[in-house]
């Protein structure tokens, strides 16, 4: 199929072979055709020259008047002696053309060869011959003596040596340069499938992924651009496939979401509609008997303020839960911040018989807003106050460690499973709900939960031993003089 890359590549390469063959032996070709009619040109010209000599000493000897008389009286003599001081069979013409002298008839009884024709109009010219694997030159050239022409020198002067030379170059040549493109040819074949039978490999797979197979891998023992892409190829599938389990993932955790919205409006609504309905009993109770059980009026008033202020709270947690807008932010020195918590939720540890030790470095700023941070130091405290065992001691550290600030709060409790650990922030959940303080509605690590993500930090709760420890980390904002400033 043409359509196939490899194809392709093999009728390109036999094209541009086959033209620079082609070019190749036209070159050379002319190259040595040039070269010959250069190097025949130089010795008809010596010949030419020698023979010049010759036939100026015999004139001058003689002191012949009428030199063309005295140039056929000499053919004979003339002919024989440069057939034998040249080696090369010579014809003495007269001016007209007509022999005068051969020194072999044979070879000058044609006139009419175009040398002759134009030595009788006073020029000097050769003509090729090819005959029978032999190749010779006719030269012929006017005899002129002090200005006037009175004859033609006509010599036959074999080169079939040196075209067999130059034929049996042109053959080695030849035979070179079909061997050479035959292996370029050759190797171009075998670089053509070494390249495009891994790109067939590559489509197949490609085609497979297509079709929905993320299995497909493919390995090549090759460090070039090839082997990269496949390398390249088998990352992506695996991208691929990680992306389709991420979103898998996220479409479980939607769907635990959902789940999770679910329950959070069943709690919601049961933990409004309990004191509502407590609410509602008592005011009717009382409207009913009025004032004629004064005890039970002030029962009935008290409880009914204290749900009254309970639904009051639960409705400011879930607002601060489920706020959108975002607080300017400002530098804060979060430790000075959770000093003040610490001091101020002494009292209500003390009347749990606990104690809070402080560990507070100085200095650590970040950006955020205070009303925020002592918020979320208030909620974690209070609850390592209400469900840490009895007695207890509750550590609070804070540090600046490697650019980070890093809130520790931990204390002694009771064992948390890991299933229960992930839980905890979610809102209206407990994870000792007999151990729960009366109000209680589970909404405290969900509000800190939501301070720390807005503030582009992260908490964790690690339950070990019988004790748990919160962490919390947030990018740390430098306050020395000439550092990073708001």
């Amino acid at each position: 199929m043409v359509n196939k890359i490899s194809t392709k590549f093999l009728l390109g390469f036999l094209l541009i072979f086959s033209l620079s063959f082609v070019v190749l032996n036209q070159t050379v070709k002319e190259f040595t055709r040039t070269g010959n009619q250069n190097l025949i040109t130089s010795e008809l010209v010596g010949l030419k020259n020698n023979s010049n000599v010759y036939v100026r000493q015999a004139f001058l000897i003689n002191h012949f008047s009428n030199n063309e008389l005295y140039f056929g009286e000499m053919a004979e003599e003339l002919g024989n002696t440069l057939n034998h001081s040249t080696g090369n069979s010579v014809g003495v013409y007269t001016v007209n053309g007509e022999l005068l002298y051969a020194s072999d008839q044979s070879l000058f009884s044609e006139a009419k060869e175009n040398d002759i024709q134009e030595a009788i109009e006073g020029k000097t010219a050769y003509s090729i011959n090819y005959n029978d694997n032999k190749t010779s030159v006719l030269f012929s050239y006017p005899v002129v003596i002090d200005g006037s022409k009175v004859g033609i020198l006509r010599f036959y002067k074999d080169f079939t040596l040196l075209y067999q030379q130059s034929g049996r170059i042109l053959e080695i040549i030849l035979y070179i340069t079909l061997a050479i493109f035959s292996v370029a040819f050759l190797f171009s074949y075998i670089l053509s499938r070494h390249v495009t039978l891994p790109l067939g490999k590559l489509a197949r797979a490609s085609s497979e992924v297509k079709d929905g197979n993320l299995d497909v891998r493919i390995h090549f023992k090759r460090k070039d651009e090839i082997g990269r892409l496949a390398e390249n190829f088998n990352d992506m599938i695996n991208q691929i496939g990680l992306q389709i389990r991420i979103i898998e993932k996220d479409r479980d955790q939607l769907r635990e979401l959902h789940k999770q919205e679910k329950l959070f409006f069943d709690n919601i609504t049961h933990e409004l509609k309990t004191p509502l309905t407590s609410i509602l009993g008592y005011a009717e109770l009382i409207k009913a008997n009025g004032e004629r059980d004064r005890d039970f009026f002030e029962k009935g008033t008290t409880h009914i303020i204290e749900e009254s202020r309970r639904l009051h709270a639960m409705v400011i947690k879930l607002l601060e839960v489920s706020r959108q807008h975002v607080h300017e932010l400002e530098s804060v020195e979060v430790g000075a911040i959770l000093r003040d918590v610490c001091e101020s939720m002494s009292i209500r540890a003390q009347r749990y018989k606990k104690n809070i030790v402080v560990n507070i470095e100085s200095e650590l700023y970040l950006l955020a807003q205070t009303d925020s941070m002592r918020q979320l130091f208030i909620n974690l405290l209070d609850n390592a106050i209400k469900y840490s065992l009895a007695f207890a001691e509750i550590s609070v550290r804070g540090v600046q460690e490697e650019g980070k600030v890093r809130i520790y709060i931990g204390n002694p409790s009771d064992p948390i499973d890991a299933d229960e650990l992930s839980r905890l922030f979610q809102p209206f959940y407990l994870a000792h709900p007999k151990d729960s303080e009366a109000g209680s509605v589970g909404l405290g690590l969900s509000i800190v939960k939501s301070i720390v993500e807005e503030l582009n930090g992260s908490i964790s709760i690690v339950s070990q031993n019988n004790y748990t420890v919160v962490t919390v980390e947030f990018d740390s904002l430098k306050s020395d003089r000439g550092e990073e400033q708001l």
